[in-house]
């Protein structure tokens, strides 16, 4: 059991080293300790760090009682020597498997928590720069707008311009058109005055034909 617990430690030992420094070996780790914190992987490693705490509580239950031998005054035999170095080894591995295990859980903890934590630096990084980009070109597009709309202001006053021009001219042309009309009706007067003498001029000379002197001189 002694030879497990110092396989056990090495490999722990050399896991932690791996984890530390940043070797190919790394992501390929930290991936499976992913795999194994998922669904009933969790309750296994709980299983069996509780199943080493208990031989671990064994083994320094034993020493102890070895230990209450020799204080109650009675010599301790080769044999109780031998056990009571063998649990106190075994119970100082265990516990020093324990502790090594819980520090490879806290360094993997520690390690995604950087990993996510650098990954959420890079989004806001990059959130960060195309808010950057796009305030440069909300810039460029609101210079592009504030050209279009002088330039829109300008065609409006040159058509205000134009529309005021016209707007003389077509008053120019109501004017001249008024007093054509009012020509036109003083010559429709006139010419309904000049119908009207002529049409008492008719009369006049067929009153003349139709008197008694008329039919005399006949």
């Amino acid at each position: 059991m002694i030879q497990l617990l110092y396989t056990v430690i090495f490999a722990e030992m050399a896991l932690i080293l791996l984890l530390l420094f940043k070797t190919p070996l790394r992501k390929l780790i930290i991936l499976t300790f992913d795999r194994i914190k998922r669904g009933r992987g969790p309750v296994v490693v709980k299983t069996i760090g509780a199943t080493v705490f208990v031989v671990l509580m064994s083994s320094v239950y034993s020493l102890l009682n070895i230990q209450r031998l020799s204080i109650d005054g009675a010599a301790l035999n080769p044999t109780d020597q031998v056990l009571a170095s063998k649990h106190l080894l075994e119970a100082s591995l265990m516990g020093f498997v324990l502790f090594l295990s819980l520090m490879i859980d806290r360094l993997h903890h520690y390690i995604r928590e950087l990993r996510l934590l650098r990954k959420t630096m890079e989004t806001a990084k990059k959130q960060n720069r195309g808010f950057e980009d796009g305030k440069n070109t909300s810039g460029e597009e609101i210079k592009a707008l504030g050209e279009q709309i002088a330039g829109l202001k300008a065609k409006i006053k040159t058509l205000e311009a134009e529309s005021e021009s016209r707007g003389k001219e077509l008053k120019g042309a109501q004017a001249e058109t008024e007093a054509m009309r009012k020509q036109a009706d003083g010559f429709l007067m006139e010419y309904d005055r000049l119908l009207e003498d002529n049409q008492n001029l008719r009369n006049q000379l067929e009153s003349i034909d139709q008197s008694p002197e008329g039919k005399k001189s006949t």
